[in-house]
């Protein structure tokens, strides 16, 4: 990714949330996290369509293209589905049930089948939403596009 168009380039380092822009369920995802993380945020976001998720896609070693998983990308690492969603828990230091899965509780095998059939079945459970979310209203410096 050119340096120009790296969002760890600058003074920036805080962590990257690729999410589907178009998954309502993706997206109340986003909501929680903006309402649990606390001022003045400790992670942004990008859509997985966006230029930006597309090109962090690709600096994590995926595929453009691919927006079958969340992805939690740091200045040195990229997380997928469980260990992405556990990562930015304890980046914004919030608890939820999927907690359970860090304290040993549930397998990571297991959880991320379980977040694998959830993610392939998304718009089925909780449909799509009109257009492709790039930023949020008042929150826009959270958002890479």
């Amino acid at each position: 990714m050119p340096a120009a168009m790296d969002p760890f380039a600058g003074n920036d380092k805080r962590p990257v949330v690729l999410y589907d822009g178009i998954c309502r369920m993706c997206n109340f995802w986003v909501n929680w996290v903006l309402d649990n993380d606390p001022a003045p945020g400790r992670v942004r976001f990008a859509a997985l369509q966006s230029d930006a998720g597309r090109g962090l896609l690709e600096r994590s070693g995926r595929d453009a293209d691919d927006i079958s998983s969340i992805v939690f990308v740091t200045p040195d690492d990229a997380y997928i589905k469980s260990e992405a969603v556990l990562e930015i828990g304890a980046v914004i230091q919030a608890t939820s049930p999927i907690s359970a899965v860090a304290k040993g509780i549930v397998p990571r095998p297991v959880a991320d089948a379980a977040y694998d059939a959830i993610a392939a079945n998304r718009y089925k459970i909780a449909g799509k939403i009109e257009a492709l979310r790039l930023t949020d209203a008042g929150r826009g410096d959270r958002f890479l596009t």
